[in-house]
């Protein structure tokens, strides 16, 4: 799929001079100054750009190692505390609510790899997984792989990624954060002994991947500064990292690489991406020392993925295809002088993904918005979509390692259906349910309902809205409404189930999902008019949805409700600064808000692999354009909704000083009485915390502050 690694890492759902700060809860907000940051201290900071100077009064809030600043944001969040000390019981009870719903005693659907079932499974009351497999069947003694909260214990953060197994499967490499940076140490696990080897390589990105020779690791590293990946190397067990071999370095600072294997297992993927280009290199994972050879030179403007199977490469790309297509050639001239159309473009269609098998190719596709299966058998015969019966879904490839099958394993979710994994045989088209994520606490989907209705956009652009509600609310401009929106990186926001959304749903609440410009629901053409110089179609796309859920009466006016994280973060805060009357308050999760000043600033994360995204500032046309709807720089002298604003103090994505500042210069400037709450995890990073029951502590908590505004309060 084509979105940025921004994205991958987080669509599924969120973000002073030592004084102490004494407040009433019964007041309005304090101004910065009061809170213990004197004038004297914020000094104006001149930003230069086009011969024009931009003075920003908190640029001071960038020193993270400052205690000043520590102590500002520790101000900020007894502040918070105070003014939300009315909600402590609703948040206890939220919690006791949300965990209750929770099986926790649960386990993920095993998957075959050779003669093994892999899966993971949680303990009464842990917050991490421990990941496990039997050999044979699973009726099989249980081994356990690795155990995530034996590594937690003594961390305030603690978060593992990859957990993949050698090519023998006996060996374990997995990589672990101890901050919330996102930069990790990867470790490999003797699983036929249980020790842990003397291999712990450290400032890892956490993208690596095992060659054939089952010695051999090829891993990434990323500019200390920036965070970007740039480099990989390749490390043998048992030697020193210190003298690991660079294997290749992107040098290009609007690229980033990253690892990959292919399914036939035969070769290992060094894939340069950017927002509108791909380059891929292969190595021979039977030989990991050989020379990375490049598939498709990168061009602007193309972009594509690749899989091997026999003696072909498979291409998903978008070269001459706005929607993509798949090719194919061979494996020794994969240049277009010899590709072979396997899927042709299609302009109502757009081919997101695809699965090979031995006798079948199954293509994940994206039409009016929804995701549709369709298997096509290699021989000929008539080709076939799996069917659904909800009005709003999401359905999805899950995993498949092996070819040689005709069981095609999907996952399925819709609002009102939680996760479901099923194996459906291709030929057959028999499907069977393996599980189904069990919700406690009386949960019954008959009470639910999703809707899916089309909000014209004020420039005759349809605009989507999928919304669940319980079936006893009625829908007649008296129920309180949460929207939501994402809107960016052409990530698709599908109507994924939520347990935690019942305790809202439950109390009366519609829950909406905007499906705005800057997404891929609609095609590619989505997403292109809803960036760079369209980036404001995505606002007003919110906007207009939004009073079309009031006109049509689904929303009470005077309880409409904002929600977005991270990019979707900085759509709450432009579009508060253009329509702050349309709603009764709003969440900004880690909310990218200052735009024009990260942008300006390439020594810090993912600001060069953004330039496609939302432009080149040090571009006059761009500058202008962002300074327009950049939130920080927009804010007014003028009323705004009650506002939660989380970040957290180690945010890789989204350093925590822009929602900081944000909340700052709002305070200085708004001229209502309404809540101003700046809540900064001073232990997490952009994902806020690791552990599964940790997380619903900040659910609660933004819960209470929605329902509290909504004057629900049990």
């Amino acid at each position: 799929m084509r979105i940025s690694s921004l994205v991958l890492s987080i669509l599924l759902l969120l973000s002073p001079l030592g004084c102490e700060l004494a407040v009433d809860p019964g007041t309005a907000a304090p101004a910065i100054q009061e809170i213990g940051a004197p004038v004297a201290k914020i000094q104006a900071t001149r930003l230069e750009a086009h011969g024009l100077t931009r003075i920003d009064n908190y640029y001071w809030l960038r020193e993270r190692e400052d205690p000043e600043v520590l102590a500002y944001l520790e101000a900020e969040n007894r502040y918070t505390e105070a003014m939300t000390a009315h909600t402590a019981d609703l948040r206890e009870s939220l919690r006791s609510e949300l965990s209750g719903r929770i099986k926790q005693d649960d386990a993920s659907v095993p998957y075959q790899l050779g003669d093994y079932f892999y899966y993971s499974r949680f303990e009464t009351g842990a917050d991490f997984p421990v990941y496990c497999r039997k050999r044979g069947s699973l009726d099989a003694a249980e081994q356990q792989t690795l155990d995530v909260g034996d590594l937690a214990q003594g961390h305030d953060y603690f978060s593992v990624t990859g957990v993949k197994v050698s090519r023998d499967q006996q060996l374990l490499a997995y990589a672990s954060d101890t901050v919330g940076r996102r930069i990790y140490t990867l470790q490999v696990k003797d699983l036929r002994t249980g020790a842990t080897l003397d291999d712990a390589i450290p400032e890892v990105t956490g993208d690596f991947e095992w060659a054939n020779d089952n010695r051999t690791l090829l891993y990434t590293k990323a500019d200390p500064e920036t965070l970007r990946n740039d480099r990989v190397y390749r490390h043998v067990l048992g030697t020193d990292p210190a003298t690991d071999v660079l294997v290749y370095e992107e040098k290009d600072p609007t690229f980033e690489v990253w690892l990959g294997k292919t399914k036939s297992r035969e070769y290992l993927l060094l894939v340069s991406s950017q927002t509108l280009s791909d380059e891929v290199r292969v190595i021979d994972a039977d030989a990991p020392a050989s020379e990375a050879r490049v598939l498709l030179p990168r061009e602007r403007g193309h972009e594509y993925d690749v899989e091997h199977y026999g003696d072909h490469f498979y291409f998903l790309t978008n070269d001459q295809a706005e929607n993509f297509r798949l090719v194919r050639a061979p494996v020794d001239a994969p240049g277009r002088a010899d590709w072979e159309e396997v899927i042709p473009h299609r302009e109502d269609v757009l081919l997101e993904d695809f699965e090979i098998f031995a006798d079948h190719l199954v293509l994940e596709e994206r039409s009016g918005g929804l995701l549709d299966l369709r298997v096509r058998p290699w021989d000929g015969s008539p080709e076939h979509s799996v069917t659904f019966d909800e009005p709003a879904y999401v359905a999805y490839v899950s995993v498949n390692l092996e070819f040689d099958t005709q069981v095609l394993r999907f996952a399925y979710s819709s609002l009102t259906t939680p996760w479901s994994a099923f194996d459906y045989d291709m030929g057959t088209h028999e499907r069977v349910l393996l599980k189904q994520d069990e919700v406690l606490g009386g949960f019954d989907a008959a009470n639910y309902v999703t809707r899916r209705v089309v909000a014209e956009g004020r420039d005759g652009v349809g605009v989507p809205v999928t919304f669940v509600h319980r079936r006893d609310t009625a829908l007649d401009g008296t129920a309180p409404t949460l929207m939501y929106a994402y809107g960016s990186y052409g990530s698709s926001i599908d109507p994924w189930f939520s347990e935690n959304a019942l305790s809202l749903l439950d109390r009366g609440f519609v829950y909406a999902i905007a499906h705005v410009r800057g997404g891929e629901e609609l095609g590619r053409a989505w997403y292109e008019d809803g960036k760079l110089l369209n980036k404001k179609h995505t606002f007003t796309d919110f906007i207009d949805a939004s009073e079309f859920m009031v006109e049509a009466r689904y929303a009470d006016p005077d309880r409409l409700y904002a929600y977005g994280g991270s990019a979707g973060g900085l759509l709450i805060g432009a579009v508060l600064n253009m329509r702050p009357e349309l709603f009764d308050g709003a969440i900004a999760a880690v909310p990218f808000v200052d735009v024009v000043t990260t942008m300006l600033d390439d020594s810090i994360p993912l600001t060069t692999g953004e330039y496609d995204e939302w432009g080149d500032p040090n571009r006059r046309e761009y500058y202008d354009y962002m300074l327009s709807y950049s939130p920080y720089d927009n804010v007014e002298a003028k009323a705004y909704p009650a506002l939660l604003v989380t970040t957290g103090l180690h945010d890789s994505q989204v350093q925590y000083w822009e929602p900081a500042k944000w909340v700052a210069k709002l305070r200085a400037h708004k001229t209502d009485q309404n809540p101003l709450l700046l809540r900064t995890d001073m232990s997490a990073g952009h994902g806020g915390k690791a552990g599964r029951l940790q997380r619903l502590d900040e659910v609660a908590f933004k819960y209470a502050f929605l329902l509290d505004l909504a004057d629900i309060h049990e």
